[in-house]
């Protein structure tokens, strides 16, 4: 008789169980009604020309945009729209840069510059 009485409660419980679950496989890209915040903010990069990625960590994300300076010869970070790499003597081909480089300041000293 435990027996029946275990069993019993086991067919309720599993069918508790499949009365939790979905009706079936939400579409690709269905948040369930939440919307993506960055949604409206990754389109406006996009539609400017600039590319959203992950950043550093990969949990925040940025507008990576091509300096219209890209990769033309600097002495200085005034120089160019973004900043000078020190090692190239070139102006850094997006901004925002990410990362530690080596950079020429204004005045056209080195110095190592790290933007997270």
């Amino acid at each position: 008789m435990l027996a029946l009485g275990r069993g019993f409660l086991m067919i309720c419980l599993t069918l508790t169980l499949l009365a939790c679950q979905e009706d079936g496989p939400r579409a690709s890209g269905e948040t369930g009604g939440v919307p993506d915040p960055l949604a409206e903010q990754r389109a406006a990069c996009e539609r400017t020309g600039g590319r959203w990625g992950a950043r550093s960590g990969g949990i925040l994300f940025t507008c990576y945009r091509p300096s219209s300076d890209a990769n033309q010869l600097c002495r200085a970070s005034s120089d160019c729209e973004s900043v000078c790499l020190a090692r190239s003597r070139t102006c850094a081909p997006t901004t925002p840069f990410l990362g530690c480089h080596e950079i020429l300041t204004e005045n056209g000293g080195r110095a190592t510059q790290c933007i997270n």
